[in-house]
C-alpha cells in the first residue's frame, strides 16, 4: 500500500523524543502586538476541535477584545465553509482533496493556503482489557472493511480471528467508527482500507470522542480517531506496516520517524491571495498556533508538535516568516 505522508524527511530536527513530545525549544515565544480585535470562525475538523477552542482560549488571553468562534462537525465542511466566505479558518485532519480545492479556485481564482499545525497518530482503539497485542494493516482493513483490498485471506468478524484464546475466542468484534464528514473517515479508508469500502457494520459516530466512549462501553470494540483523544478506558493497538514487520506503538519519535503508519499533519486552511498579506486578525492567530505557546497547547492536548524548521516553512507561506513588519 502507498504511503504518502511526509513525515520521514520533515522531523529531523530538535525535538525531544521518547514517552512524551516536548516543543521545540528553537520555537520563538508568541508576542502579542497592540491594536487586534474583530471577529473569526473557524468550521472543520472535529478531530481538531479540542485544538482549536485551546487555541481561541490562548489567543483571547492576549486579545480579550476579540471574539473566535469554533464549530467542529468534519473536515468535509470546512472547503464549502471557506469557499462560501463564511469561515477564517478550516481546520482539516487530512489534506484537501483535489475537487475541493478546485471548487475554492473555481470561486476565487486561486487555491487555498494549507498550513501544517501539528501531528497525529490516528490510533486504533480497544477497549483496556483487551489483551490484542499488535495489528497488521492487512488485518486492520479485514475487520473494517468488506472490500479487503489490503489483501487478507478472510474476513475478521471475531477475535478468535485474530488469536485470542479463552473468553475473547467468540466474542464478536464490534466496530466503531466516524461518518463520511470526517477528515478521519476519509484518511482510515485510504491508508488503512486501500480506499476499500467501509463495512455496513460500523457504528458511525459524530465525532471522535463519541467513538472513544462506544469502545470503552463495550469489551468487543474496536474504533479509530486521533491519538489526543485516548483515555484510560482504551488502549491504542500497536501497528504494523506490512505482515512480518514489527508492531509499532503511537508513539511521537514513532511519528516523527514515519514508521508508524497511520501518522497525519492537522493542516488549518486560509484563503489567501497570491501576493496578499493576511489580516491582523488571523495572521496573529496562525502566529499563535506556530508559536511555543501554541505548540505547547498541541502537547497539552495530546497531539505531537512540529519542530522549529517546519514552524518557520509554514510561517513563511502565509508572509509571517520574516518578523513582524
Amino acid at each position: 500500500m502507498k504511503k504518502t505522508i511526509l513525515l520521514p524527511l520533515l522531523f529531523l530536527g530538535s525535538v525531544a523524543l521518547g514517552e512524551g513530545a516536548t516543543v521545540d525549544p528553537n520555537i520563538p515565544s508568541y508576542k502579542p502586538i497592540e491594536g487586534v480585535s474583530g471577529s473569526i470562525k473557524s468550521i472543520g475538523s472535529d478531530t481538531m476541535n479540542n485544538l482549536m477552542a485551546l487555541w481561541r482560549d490562548e489567543f483571547l488571553r492576549f486579545y480579550p477584545a476579540a471574539t473566535v468562534e469554533v464549530e467542529g462537525k468534519g473536515s468535509g465542511t470546512a472547503p464549502p465553509a471557506l469557499i462560501e466566505g463564511t469561515a477564517s479558518f478550516g481546520p482539516m485532519s487530512r489534506p484537501m482533496k483535489a475537487e475541493e480545492a478546485d471548487g475554492f479556485e473555481k470561486k476565487w481564482g486561486y487555491k487555498p493556503t494549507g498550513i501544517k499545525t501539528s501531528i497525529d497518530a490516528l490510533a486504533v482503539f480497544v477497549h483496556k482489557d483487551n489483551p490484542i497485542k499488535g495489528l497488521t494493516i492487512e488485518q486492520v482493513d479485514a475487520i473494517f472493511s468488506k472490500t479487503r483490498k489490503g489483501g487478507y485471506a478472510k474476513d475478521i468478524t471475531t477475535w478468535g480471528d485474530l488469536g485470542l484464546t479463552g473468553e475473547w475466542q467468540t466474542r464478536p468484534i464490534t466496530l466503531y467508527g466516524r461518518n463520511s464528514a470526517s477528515g478521519t473517515y476519509v484518511y482510515f479508508k485510504e491508508h488503512a482500507l486501500a480506499k476499500g469500502d467501509y463495512k455496513d457494520s460500523v457504528k458511525e459516530q459524530p465525532g471522535s470522542s463519541a467513538v472513544v466512549s462506544g469502545i470503552a462501553s463495550e469489551k468487543g470494540a474496536i474504533g479509530y480517531s486521533g491519538i489526543g483523544y485516548v483515555t484510560a478506558d482504551v488502549r491504542a493497538v500497536p501497528i504494523a506496516a506490512k505482515n512480518g514487520q514489527p508492531f509499532i506503538e503511537a508513539t511521537p519519535d514513532k511519528c516523527y520517524s514515519g514508521e508508524y503508519p497511520l501518522a497525519r499533519a492537522l493542516f488549518v486552511y486560509v484563503n489567501l491571495a497570491p501576493g496578499a498579506k493576511l489580516d491582523a486578525l488571523r495572521g496573529e492567530f496562525l502566529r499563535l498556533i506556530l508559536s511555543k505557546q501554541g505548540q505547547e497547547v498541541v502537547v497539552k492536548d495530546g497531539y505531537f508538535p512540529l519542530p522549529a524548521r517546519i514552524v518557520a516553512d509554514e510561517l513563511r507561506k502565509v508572509g509571517l516568516g520574516e518578523g513582524r513588519p
